[in-house]
């Protein structure tokens, strides 16, 4: 690692634009700061600064390093003030989740448990790997399809996956056609990729859907729209709400949307996968126990058990 001394004066000189600003926001004299800017670019071999007039500039190498330094600033900024103001009277949960989870779940209905928890803080995290997490993140509850996340936690089946296609009214009034099962498989398919579906269902996409309606992919007509791929299930549901086609729908992460109207089942068949669960990990003995049980016990009533 670079020294964070001289790390601080080149993240203040590239901001100023001045090595006399720098100084001068630091209180420490422009001889100093030019030394620390000397041993980085020492320590790096590369110039990160070229003289522009009375004003300094960054090379291209020190503007990819300003972007990398400033961030890692603001983030120990933020978490030293996070902990400063945390009120020492309430427990802060810590709950991952994936991102589609956390948007088309959690946000809904998660201003209930706060209502009901105010002694309670969230911390949220999102991420597709619920195995190599972020270093030094270690959640009170975790909301995956892995059914073991280590020592220290006990994990509850939520639900199964329950896959459907779902569309906007407006496309379903525009495109009557989708209202058979081939109409959907020759219509515009939204579909979700490897990687987007890790952390939703990864072994479901429009092709292993409709080989459960007994249809192949490969008979779409050569006129029909193209498939379009993305890894990102927020993505697709906001091009469904914009009327761009059809997706497959997991029933936890639509159901909101379906009974608000804004989404709509074309066809009524469905693939229900009785051997793939959805569940919930708790943290065991932590020492915020009783805010973690009854963060659990919340998720837990949303998901009916003769839904599992």
């Amino acid at each position: 690692m670079p020294s964070l001394r001289a790390v601080k004066a080149f993240v203040a000189a590239a901001k100023y634009e001045s090595f006399t600003r720098a100084a001068e926001a630091l209180c420490v004299s422009q001889a100093a700061i030019s030394r620390q800017i000397r041993e980085l670019e020492d320590y790096l071999g590369a110039q990160l600064f070229m003289r522009v007039g009375r004003t300094v500039q960054l090379t291209p190498a020190g503007a990819v390093f300003f972007e990398a330094a400033q961030l890692s600033f603001v983030n120990i900024a933020q978490a030293a003030e996070r902990i400063r103001s945390a009120p020492v009277h309430k427990p802060v949960l810590t709950v991952c989740c994936s991102p589609a989870f956390s948007a088309l779940w959690l946000s809904h209905h998660l201003p209930e448990f706060r209502v009901s928890n105010p002694d309670v803080e969230l911390n949220l995290i999102t991420t597709q790997n619920f195995v190599n997490m972020e270093p030094g993140v270690e959640p009170d509850i975790i909301i995956s399809k892995t059914t073991r996340m280590g020592e220290g936690y006990k994990s509850y089946p939520l639900c199964h996956d329950v896959i459907y296609p779902v569309c906007s009214p407006a496309y379903l009034e525009q495109h009557p056609e989708v209202s058979t099962l081939e109409g959907v498989r020759d219509s515009a398919l939204l579909d979700l990729s490897p990687f987007g579906r890790s952390g939703v269902a990864e072994h479901v996409d429009w092709e292993v859907w409709l080989a459960f309606q007994n249809l192949d992919i490969d008979d779409r007509p050569v006129e029909s729209p193209s498939i379009f791929h993305a890894n990102d299930y927020n993505l697709i549901i906001n091009m469904l709400l914009t009327h761009q086609g059809i997706a497959l729908g997991w029933n936890h992460l639509v159901i909101g949307l379906l009974e608000k109207g804004l989404l709509v089942r074309p066809v009524e068949q469905q693939v229900t996968l009785r051997n793939s669960l959805h569940y919930l990990a708790c943290k065991e003995n932590t020492e915020y126990e009783d805010a973690c049980l009854r963060m659990r016990d919340w998720v837990l009533s949303k998901f009916p058990r003769w839904y599992v």
